[in-house]
């Protein structure tokens, strides 16, 4: 599956997201902690654009009255009517396998350094370390 490149690490900041439109598909792009989720910008309810809605935790409760709020950050609430989707996967908590918004594999890699050679002929041009600090996030569409 071809890769497309999103943006630098540093554009999307841990509880943030981005927006591409990549192949004519809008993408939102998560930070979970460092982790990156690529969502289609589509709420599957009746399409509000997910990148709006704000990210929670997600309450659980083994008895009425008491709950407990378990994985902070890692829920994406729709800002039109509220239906929540694990960034992790997509899937909604109330009909896991009815209902989901598309998900797209992502990836960090480090930028490719130039060539450092001057062609087939065996010329080689002196080389020097290069050192790469800023991290690339991918997408696969």
């Amino acid at each position: 599956m071809p890769k497309e490149r999103v943006g630098l690490v540093s554009e999307i900041p841990p509880g943030s997201n981005k927006v591409v439109t990549l192949r004519g598909r809008e993408i939102a792009v998560f930070n979970v902690g460092g982790d990156f989720y690529a969502l289609l910008n589509r709420c599957p309810h009746e399409g509000a654009k997910l990148s709006r809605g704000i990210i929670v935790g997600l309450p659980e409760s083994e008895v009425p009255g008491c709950y407990r709020l378990s994985r902070p950050g890692e829920i994406l609430r729709c800002p039109w009517h509220g239906w929540e989707f694990d960034l992790r996967t997509g899937k909604s908590h109330c009909d896991p396998q009815g209902l989901f918004t598309r998900q797209y594999k992502t990836s960090i890699e480090r930028e490719a350094p130039s060539p450092d050679t001057c062609g087939d002929g065996g010329l080689t041009a002196e080389t020097f370390s290069v050192i790469v600090e800023e991290a690339v996030v991918f997408v696969e569409v």
